[in-house]
């Protein structure tokens, strides 16, 4: 799909972020975060007759991406804000991600997490400073639960995806990677509520037009593949699949950008994602998490969009518990 002309239906209420922002917000988090490396690997550009270079995000602050949209919505609050301090919902590396920046800023964080998050996610939480309030795993119960809290607290909430802060921040890896690795054809990354894809069909669209912008999902989380060829949000409350990080929906924000700008959105199964997780262990020799993998599973399922095209991989983190290896199970 081509970048189409700013839409006139719900989200004209919302504030879109612009790349004004996403470069502010490079600014704003350059000293709390990592600029992290570019990796290549000989045996995937063989596999898939693509030149691929990964993002690795599996090195940030916080073991994932979102370090960098929950540090930017963090150092965005005015000193009012912050003493109320920040609450979200998450299953995992937002969740850890926000707490860290709020402790970074010196102000408190709780989080509301499905009792089916990884142990090392929630671990990880407490070790920042978050508080956790544990619920239902499904996206009603976490909302519900955030909504009490801050109701009684008055914290700030930070959107895990549909904020424009988080949007903001998450563009500045695609910014990065492009700086880094030059000219792309074409990047992909996993998807589950889409800040991420959001954020880098953002920074694309200003910096690398020319650069085609693929999002990766489970089959089982199929609802951004559903609501892409649908044309409106299709929701999957409770979703199950390896891919604990990418269970969420599409959101009014996220969707502008995925409806707008996207050009597919490619599926994995569960086998593909673990198949994938185990090659990227194997031969890069680096710990990413089952959500990371959606992207590289997603890729290797069309090797003929992909083959002869020089391809950005965004691996979003590497926040996994050691003690349940999907490649363990029934060990």
């Amino acid at each position: 799909m081509t970048p189409a002309e700013p839409s006139t239906r719900a989200e004209d209420t919302m504030y879109i972020p612009s790349f004004d922002d996403v470069c502010a917000a490079h600014e704003r988090v350059a000293p709390w975060i990592h600029r992290t490396p570019v990796l290549t690997s000989s045996t995937f550009d063989r596999m898939t007759g693509a030149e691929l270079l990964f993002k690795c995000e599996n090195f940030q602050k916080a073991g994932a991406f979102k370090a960098r949209g929950a540090t930017n919505a963090v150092f965005s609050l005015d000193e009012n804000e912050a003493e109320r301090g920040v609450a979200t919902h998450s299953s995992g590396n937002h969740a850890l991600s926000l707490s860290r920046a709020a402790q970074c800023r010196g102000i408190p964080c709780t989080v509301v997490m499905p009792h089916t998050a990884p142990q090392a996610k929630m671990d990880a939480v407490r070790g920042y400073g978050g508080e956790i309030v544990t619920c239902e795993p499904s996206l009603e119960a976490r909302e519900r639960t955030l909504n009490s809290i801050i109701a009684e607290s008055g914290a700030n909430f930070v959107h895990p995806y549909n904020d424009h802060r988080v949007i903001a921040g998450q563009g500045t890896c695609a910014r990065e990677f492009l700086d880094q690795a030059g000219p792309l054809d074409a990047l992909i990354a996993p998807i589950g509520g889409g800040g991420m894809i959001s954020g880098s069909s953002l920074t694309c669209a200003n910096v690398s037009p020319s650069t085609r912008v693929y999002a990766g999902e489970p089959t089982q989380a199929d609802d951004a593949w559903r609501s892409f060829r649908a044309g409106e949000i299709i929701e999957d409350d409770a979703p199950d699949t390896i891919a604990d990080g990418l269970r969420v929906s599409l959101r009014p924000l996220t969707w502008h950008f995925v409806s707008n700008y996207v050009s597919d959105v490619l599926l994995a199964t569960e086998d593909e994602i673990v198949d994938a997780m185990r090659l990227v262990w194997q031969r890069m020799k680096i710990v990413i998490e089952p959500s990371s993998a959606v992207a590289l599973a997603a890729l290797f399922n069309n090797p003929d969009l992909f083959a002869g095209k020089r391809v950005g991989v965004i691996v979003t983190g590497g926040n996994v518990d050691l003690d349940k290896l999907p490649w363990m199970r029934g060990a």
